[in-house]
């Protein structure tokens, strides 16, 4: 399946509101009437196509949305959140209960890393962190306990890959659920094809792509989606981690720009991480054919779509971090800002940001020091130029 296409996959999806619109209309209701008492209550029992209830359950604006993502991922169905980590929760609450256990990457993004440390242990769900790249330390991980594998495609914020179709072959071996976030690799990577079991995007990210809204979504098979949206014990129901609809609609519209967009950044990206490079800067790009997990992203990734829009650099200090971030914003190569995806080049310092709920002492460990710089690189039609601004404040710093 690496040739599967999924913009077109989205293109294909055609759907429009009940006046012919080229966009399907809003559903702006929290609420949805019935003609006699009985309807209703069949529908409390089960879901039936076409009809609604109530807005926590379902609303035809999110339904529209994520339909569409079932396409982009390939699933059977998808479920949208109002987060990133709302999905995250959802899908483990759905899956595991008190006593199990989860084997989670070490080196994931700081807010996962917060609810599986600090979090999930007041309910009883302990998680052992493991270097996902190591296979035989993830199989020595594993107990009767163990009920997920977690890992993300391509790590936040050293770019690390994970080797999916392997993880998946142990995770299906102990009849573990094998459960992928990939928020730094839409279109660049199916994990269904490689065996996950649920998929998981904050399409926050690169998925909305203009950083004006929060958002999440759950993809997996009919069965999965609809667990999680039973009125007596769904997670996704009953933590009530609801998508506005005028929010939906929009995701949507982007949606369709996705493909292009990815082409963008992943081109960009590529170039920055050259120079970095070429400049004797530590650079941590997947595209590089030295990067330890270049040839495993090779072998699995959707051909098209480059290696992403992210690059991690390492300029030795948190001070020189810092001062760089300040130069290149007033240089106007970007924003200093967390989040990704976004038009315009955004960068940060993740051991102070958003890795920072992860402990000095464990930072230091998985090799995440205090010089990272990660940037998210935007869709600039004049790279070139951008870059020659970031080489600028490179120089003034003394950094080459």
């Amino acid at each position: 399946m690496k040739n599967f296409d999924p913009s077109k996959a989205i293109q294909d999806y055609l759907v429009f509101g009940e006046f012919g619109d080229v966009n399907p209309s809003i559903t702006d209701s929290s609420t949805y009437t019935f003609l006699n008492p009985e309807k209703m209550e069949e529908i409390f029992e089960h879901e039936i196509e076409g009809c609604f209830l109530y807005s926590r359950h379902w609303n035809p604006t999110n339904r529209y949305l994520s339909m569409a993502l079932a396409r982009l991922e390939d699933t059977e169905s998808s479920q949208v959140t109002a987060s990133g980590m709302g999905a995250i929760n959802c899908v483990i609450m759905q899956i595991c209960n008190q006593g199990d256990e989860i084997i989670s990457g070490r080196t994931i993004y700081g807010g996962t890393y917060a609810l599986f440390k600090n979090f999930l242990p007041k309910f009883g769900i302990k998680v052992n962190f493991v270097n996902i790249t190591n296979l035989e330390e993830v199989k020595s991980a594993i107990n009767e306990k163990t009920k997920v594998i977690y890992c993300e495609t391509i790590s936040n914020p050293l770019l690390e890959v994970s080797n999916l179709p392997e993880l998946s072959k142990i995770a299906k071996e102990h009849n573990i659920k094998f459960v992928v976030d990939n928020t730094f690799a839409p279109m660049i990577v199916t994990p269904v094809h490689c065996g996950a079991d649920v998929v998981i995007h904050s399409m926050t990210k690169f998925i909305n792509g203009t950083s004006d809204c929060v958002a999440g979504c759950i993809c997996s098979t009919k069965q999965f989606i609809d667990s999680l949206n039973d009125v007596n014990s769904g997670a996704s129901m009953l933590l009530g981690a609801v998508l506005d609809s005028f929010r939906a609609a929009s995701i949507l519209k982007n949606l369709h720009s996705l493909h292009i967009r990815i082409q963008q950044h992943s081109k960009n990206a590529a170039y920055f991480a050259e120079q970095f490079q070429k400049l004797g800067i530590k650079t941590y790009y997947p595209g590089f054919e030295n990067h330890n997990g270049n040839k495993i992203l090779k072998s699995f990734m959707n051909d098209g779509f480059g290696f992403g829009g992210m690059v991690t650099i390492d300029v030795g200090s948190k001070e020189k971090a810092n001062r760089l971030m300040e130069m290149m914003q007033q240089e106007l190569v970007g924003y200093l800002a967390v989040s990704l995806g976004y038009f315009k080049t955004l960068f940060s310092a993740p051991s102070h940001s958003t890795s920072s709920e992860i402990p000095e002492e464990e930072q230091k460990k998985i090799g995440l020091g205090e010089g990272l710089v990660r940037f998210s690189v935007g869709l600039d039609n004049d790279i070139v130029s951008s870059f020659e601004r970031v080489k600028k404040c490179l120089a003034k710093l003394k950094l080459i």
